[in-house]
């Protein structure tokens, strides 16, 4: 089997208790935070405000780490590391047009701890329904 390492770096976007989720692959039964993988050369903080610019047509100002999560699929390690994105704001009301990689996000949405929305990592979730995504402690994941 071969093995692979993959690192990605995703933003945590929270405005007034909601968070906003993506889904990559419109058939997906979860959502995620927007972002994606790591380029050559490249540094984590710069990943995440490149991917939100290419997705959703808007740079973000990247914050504090707040997790890392690791996992395994099908021979691949993966490492995603999630940041704060400072101006959530610019999020509200996005107009996707702007983004050159629009077509890689399948929906998006905000929502709050009721909206019982499967969120991955599912941690995620749990912090979310306790107000606590924001915290000021970086949180390793292994799921």
């Amino acid at each position: 089997m071969n093995k692979s390492i993959a690192i990605r770096c995703r933003a945590v976007i929270v405005v007034d208790g909601k968070l906003l989720v993506v889904k990559h692959a419109p058939d997906s039964p979860f959502f995620a935070l927007p972002g994606g993988h790591l380029e050559w050369g490249e540094d984590v903080d710069e990943c995440v405000s490149r991917e939100l610019q290419e997705e959703l047509g808007i740079k973000g100002e990247v914050g504090r780490l707040l997790y890392v999560n690791t996992f395994i699929i099908e021979g691949t390690q993966s490492v995603e590391f999630f940041f704060e994105i400072e101006n959530a704001r610019d999020y509200i009301g996005i107009d996707r047009s702007r983004a050159s990689h629009a077509s890689e996000i399948g929906d998006l949405r905000w929502v709050s701890s009721d909206d019982g929305v499967d969120i991955l990592p599912a941690i995620l979730n749990r912090d979310l329904k306790e107000g606590t995504l924001l915290s000021h402690e970086v949180r390793f994941i292994k799921e």
